[in-house]
């Protein structure tokens, strides 16, 4: 749909009784883009993507996937969405393999296209040599990995992923890396959430930087960055002051 954002957010605003989250956010991702959202912590990001893809009602303000309303037309938006949200309730008493069909069998698909595709996503993310492990046994990383797995497995045309690269080693990282550009590259679209200014700019087109529940920047990277480092750029907009390096004292006494 040549034209047509991705992803819009419209108005996103949360309260937690009086704690206002998330203030009013409007985003638009364009189709094909990898997109980046950073913040610190506790800017409100994980809660402002976390409703745009439909897991958490917001207090006001919408979403639309390729112009389908997430809350009105939910089944079809979910078709179109794939999500790897910061923490996800999974049945964990199921090896990966049995997840996957699990997953797979939720969404409709066909018995033997899940098996197909369980099957290539778990050689392909390093997971088919723990054929016997459950998913409650994961590591950090093997459960990240495993979340990927199932946001990819029905083919969604829009991939939401907050911090996917966390815990993960960095073999699996570079495949991580190589499955997105990939995707991006063969006309899908990715929103990606990390503290890792570095991978940001690495991997991103397109960049929103959040702060007390606000967009504070958004455009494309270089737009973002200006004429320095995206990290650079970070520190100013939300108001950091620059440290430096010390030393703890005792360290040094021996």
């Amino acid at each position: 749909m040549p034209g047509m954002n991705a992803l819009e957010f419209t108005g996103l605003t949360k309260r937690f009784g009086d704690k206002l989250a998330v203030d009013g956010v409007d985003l638009r991702v364009p189709a094909g883009s990898f997109y980046g959202v950073v913040g610190p912590n506790g800017a409100g990001k994980t809660t402002t993507l976390t409703m745009g893809v439909g897991l958490l009602r917001p207090t006001s303000g919408g979403s639309r996937v390729f112009g389908v309303d997430v809350w009105e037309r939910r089944e079809e938006a979910m078709e179109l969405l794939g999500v790897l949200p910061d923490s996800m309730s999974v049945p964990e008493r199921l090896t990966g393999r049995e997840l996957l069909r699990y997953i797979g069998r939720l969404r409709g698909l066909d018995r033997r296209v899940v098996a197909e595709r369980s099957e290539e996503l778990l050689d392909v993310l390093g997971l088919a040599g723990d054929e016997r492990t459950l998913v409650v046994d994961y590591s950090t990383g093997m459960r990240k990995k495993i979340l990927l797995a199932t946001a990819l497995l029905h083919g969604p045309r829009v991939l939401v992923l907050d911090e996917p690269f966390e815990a993960v080693d960095p073999v699996s990282g570079a495949t991580i890396r190589g499955i997105l550009n990939d995707f991006v590259a063969g006309g899908g679209s990715v929103v990606l959430s990390s503290h890792v200014m570095a991978l940001v700019e690495n991997l991103c087109d397109r960049v929103a930087i959040v702060h007390a529940g606000r967009v504070v920047a958004d455009g494309t990277l270089d737009e973002v960055r200006a004429d320095g480092s995206l990290e650079d750029r970070f520190i100013d907009l939300v108001g950091a002051e620059r440290v430096a390096v010390r030393t703890l004292s005792w360290l040094g006494e021996r």
